[in-house]
């Protein structure tokens, strides 16, 4: 196995920086800049190059299974000058025993050691992504292994009714006194209902890791664009007195009670000769169908543009001139409070719906589990005669359940999933 190095923090000027080897060759190199280490811990050293002094740094030694990766790893922690990171790199790259990592090679070599599962490098993946503390504390779940803990629970009870159908397939020529078909039900319909609630709460989960979008709409001037400034506390869209001045879809990112949202600011609905507001109209509706949420602004006398959703929110413009429960307005923050709640309170409704299942991935492997275990309960009744049948579902089954930790093999979605890792991870 090669010994791997890279910065693990990120490049520029900072108080620290941290650089990182993995691999059977990590405490030499680092002892010819450093001399002698102890087998494990910590110690304050001067870093040479020669008789030169390049830095001095707080050394980290991990032993062989104690590790991030489970190999023998040493992290440099220097001060965060890019001279001296350039030049420990320097010396590190002219090392003939050492490389520089690829993306995610650090997290790679974690799941091959089995210190983490493919789901937990998931978790790994969206936790250093994550923007907002919902995102922060899901992403944690499945770091620690969430769905690893589930997997193991169905997989057990998948084994348990394999087990049992294998029995009557060995003793098929006998007479078996007990019948094992309602355990073996039993077993299933408890999976399946697991797997099917997990499920239902994949679209939303993904949600949660992209971010939520809420669509502002609305005929032209009736505030949308002013709102939209409000919420993001900046001028994030031109606003004017003539109407179709939004052409296009703005977007803005915000954090709402931890909940990453996206608001859309939309071209006024109307009808107009205009070729390029027709395009941006075009693209209103478009994103606001999709949206998760649309605010619908709107004169309390007339009707919404667009066909009212569940979750929808309804408000009527200038609010804090007619004193309306239902107001809104962008330019003194009338309503925009509940406005912000309302959102919060519906969004978060949702969030309750998810489990561990985060990917489109989980989903299918699961959608695949269920539709095995279906088919075995539909075999049971003439499960003595279909006995292999069921056998043989049960074990696709669990395989599709393996799939979700990385227990069978995923080499197709790994090269995808390390890419988006930074070098040092």
């Amino acid at each position: 196995m090669d010994t791997i190095f890279a910065l693990a923090t990120a490049r520029g000027r900072a108080g620290v920086a941290v650089i990182r080897l993995s691999g059977p060759a990590a405490r030499t190199a680092v002892e010819q800049l450093a001399g002698p280490l102890p087998v494990h811990g910590r110690s304050l050293r001067l870093l040479r190059e020669g008789a030169e002094v390049v830095d001095e740094a707080l050394v980290l030694s991990f032993d062989h299974g104690r590790s991030f990766t489970g190999e023998v790893v040493v992290e440099l922690h220097l001060h965060g000058s890019p001279a001296i990171v350039q030049a420990v790199l320097r010396i590190l790259g002219n090392n003939a025993d050492l490389r520089a990592a690829e993306a995610g090679e650090f997290t790679r070599r974690a799941l091959e050691n089995g210190r983490l599962d493919l789901a937990q490098v998931e978790g790994l993946a969206d936790l250093i992504d994550a923007e907002t503390e919902m995102q922060r504390r899901q992403a944690m779940r499945i770091f620690q292994g969430a769905m690893g803990a589930k997997a193991n629970v169905w997989r057990a009870k998948l084994l348990r009714a394999a087990a049992l159908i294998e029995a009557t397939i060995d003793f098929a020529d006998e007479d078996v006194p007990v019948d094992v078909r309602p355990e073996v039900e039993g077993l299933l319909v408890d999976v399946l209902i697991a797997l099917e609630a997990e499920v239902a709460g994949v679209s939303v989960a993904e949600r949660l890791r992209d971010g939520f979008e809420v669509a502002i709409v609305g005929r032209p001037n009736v505030g949308k664009s002013t709102l939209l400034n409000y919420l993001a506390g900046r001028d994030a869209a031109i606003t004017s007195h003539v109407a179709g001045t939004t052409r296009d879809v703005i977007e803005v990112r915000m954090d709402i009670a931890g909940l990453p949202v996206t608001l859309l600011d939309t071209a006024g609905l109307r009808e107009t000769a205009d070729e390029v507001e027709q395009i941006g109209i075009a693209r209103a509706r478009s994103r606001a169908e999709l949206a998760d949420i649309r605010v619908h602004i709107v004169a309390a006398d007339e009707l919404p543009e667009l066909p009212i959703q569940p979750g929808d929110i309804v408000l009527h413009p200038r609010g804090d001139e007619t004193g309306d429960v239902n107001g809104i307005s962008g330019l003194t923050g009338y309503g925009v409070q509940r406005l912000t709640g309302h959102i919060e309170q519906e969004l978060s409704a949702r969030v309750a719906s998810v489990g561990v299942a985060m990917r489109e991935r989980h989903r299918l492997a699961m959608v695949h589990a269920i539709t095995l275990m279906a088919e075995v309960i539909d075999l049971l009744p003439d499960a003595v005669e279909k006995a292999d049948l069921v056998a043989e579902d049960l074990r696709l089954a669990i395989r599709a359940i393996d799939s979700l930790v990385g227990r069978i093999d995923v080499e197709d979605i790994l090269g995808e999933i390390f890419s988006s890792f930074c070098i040092g991870k």
